[in-house]
């Protein structure tokens, strides 16, 4: 509903376990080394437990998104079975067959231990990933230990990841599993979001959803995790509540009175349950206030306190401002100045609005072609002496590619090259200006040869997605290498990778092969996932660029150096 309003893509705090939405905190990250943990080939059994809405579910679905080549995954979302139900299950997710209607325990697991050792053979592991587990029985988990019992001489056949509430550690201290117990190799419990991780979380969320502006003012970040504890699924809940409350009443952003009215809601707080809090302060204030009174009369020494010049006092004034009175009126209800602000909000209202000036001012050019002129000048070309009539035949001249395209400051980060931004002023303008830096939250813009650094919240404002940027692509024509591709292509990327990776020879010493096989879709997988890609094991454009910056060439501009 808010979505057009707040000029963002999708909905940044739906409950989903989306892993495009995944924020690793450093308990997040750890937790999530766990997991890889128990899906390597030492992993065995592994145990990660939290609270209702910490991430868990989300994790497990990054997890899901990273699974080796090699690997084959059952995941049982639903724990409440019997030992057969749970066997069975586990066989229909790994696509053992049996017959409709078995019933005989003896008879799944043989036939399961029969596609274990065929798997084995073949060089698969297999992952058995429990969600929920804590609503696991005691009888299921002693099918669970048995099921460890399949092995061979020298490994284990089936590796089991248990995830679950706290309950889950109260379950497995029990006595009659402690052979269970000692079995896992592996234990994490994750915690809810500590205060800055939590105002981070609510801002990656919002950037990954697409949104240019810092909706929310530092005072209600604070008070969102105040309110919420850290807990992710709360935090969703309430700010999602807020920019439906935002919509409602056409707010440019969300401070704390909106947070508060928003948490009411969700924990469905009545208007009597509001005034009788509020009768409560009033007593507590009319409380203070007699205590003031009586004081007032007591016989104290009169402390006098040194006046500053008028002038000073003056002064003191203009720059700091009045300040407001405390009153008894209800806040929840009315707009509330924020004391706790963004840093970058306030140097949006403080500081001059550079970017405003320039844009409406003219003294600078943010035309089509002086930007491409400037654009090309970084890559230590000369735009107007290139054949070609359009910008992108010119660089194609160059032997460089054009892409266009919409995202956010984050894909301009993993792109990692100068882009030309195309801003609309207060007047709905298009201009075009180069973006030549994005580092520690400015961003430096060219205007021909006129360079500003500037918060990022305040070129939020006028940039809605849209950028060109220009790069230079491989030696061959073929626009993405996928498994099953063939030829010198192959043979390029091959050795690209082994100069990243730092290999000499090929590693397995013989010669190159032409073929895009399994093993160089693990090699490119690898890579994807070093360099925040998607790891899809496909070598497109978004690849092919990282692959460039992380060879290292000096030659190719980027908008920050990499470690």
């Amino acid at each position: 509903m808010y979505h057009a309003y707040l000029g963002i893509s999708k909905n940044p705090f739906a409950l989903t376990p989306d892993p495009r939405f995944l924020f690793m905190s450093r308990h997040h990250r750890e937790a999530l080394a766990h997991l890889l943990y128990g899906m390597g080939e030492g992993g065995g059994f592994v145990q990660l437990t939290g609270e209702v809405g910490t991430g868990k579910t989300t994790l497990c679905r990054s997890l899901l998104e990273q699974v080796p080549e090699n690997v084959d995954v059952a995941l049982i979302l639903n724990p409440k079975q019997t030992a057969v139900e749970l066997v069975a299950s586990i066989c229909d997710e790994l696509h053992v067959s049996y017959k409709a209607g078995t019933d005989s325990l003896k008879m799944l697991i043989d036939l399961l231990n029969r596609h274990l050792l065929s798997s084995h053979a073949k060089g698969q592991r297999t992952v058995l990933i429990i969600d929920e587990a804590q609503n696991l029985s005691v009888e299921v988990l002693e099918q669970l230990r048995l099921l460890t019992n399949l092995e061979t001489t020298t490994q284990k056949l089936l590796q089991i990841i248990l995830i679950g509430q706290p309950e889950l550690q109260t379950l497995m201290a029990r006595s009659e599993l402690r052979q269970l117990a000692q079995r896992i190799t592996a234990r994490y419990h994750l915690t809810p979001l500590l205060s800055d991780e939590t105002i981070a979380y609510i801002r990656h969320r919002l950037e990954v959803a697409g949104c240019k502006q810092q909706l929310f003012t530092r005072g209600a970040l604070r008070l969102v995790h105040k309110l919420s504890r850290g807990v992710p699924r709360v935090v969703n809940i309430v700010c999602d509540r807020a920019l439906l409350g935002a919509y409602a009443l056409q707010r440019e952003s969300i401070n704390r009175a909106l947070v508060r009215k928003a948490m009411a809601e969700v924990m469905g707080q009545t208007g009597s349950q509001r005034s009788r809090r509020l009768a409560g302060w009033a007593t507590a204030c009319l409380l203070l206030a007699l205590v003031g009174a009586g004081w007032r009369f007591m016989p104290w020494p009169i402390l006098t306190k040194p006046q500053p010049p008028a002038e000073k006092q003056g002064s003191i004034s203009g720059a700091a401002g009045h300040v407001r009175p405390e009153t008894t009126m209800d806040k929840e209800t009315l707009p509330e100045p924020d004391t706790e602000q963004d840093p970058q909000q306030a140097s949006v209202s403080e500081e001059p609005a550079i970017l405003a000036e320039l844009l409406d001012g003219g003294t600078v050019k943010t035309d089509t072609e002086t930007a491409f002129a400037t654009l090309f000048e970084c890559w230590q070309l000369a735009y107007q002496d290139l054949p070609g009539i359009t910008a992108c035949e010119r660089a194609v001249a160059a032997g460089l590619g054009c892409l266009h395209g919409r995202g956010n400051w984050t894909n301009l980060r993993y792109y990692n090259r100068p882009a030309i931004l195309k801003l609309k002023d207060g007047s709905r303008q298009p201009h075009n200006v180069v973006l030549v830096a994005l580092e520690n939250g400015d961003v430096t813009l060219d205007f021909a040869g006129q360079q500003v650094t500037l918060p990022r919240a305040q070129v939020a404002p006028f940039w809605f997605g849209g950028f060109t940027l220009l790069w230079n692509p491989p030696p061959f024509s073929a626009s993405l290498l996928r498994e099953g591709s063939v030829g010198s292509d192959v043979l390029w990327l091959r050795a690209q990778l082994d100069h990243v990776e730092g290999v000499v020879d090929s590693p397995d010493g013989k010669t190159p092969s032409p073929v895009f096989d399994k093993i160089l879709r693990r090699r490119v997988v690898s890579f994807q996932r070093s360099h925040g890609l998607r790891p899809d094991g496909v070598v497109g454009a978004e690849t092919l660029i990282q692959l460039n910056t992380a060879a290292g060439d000096s030659s190719v501009p980027v908008l920050c150096r990499l470690p």
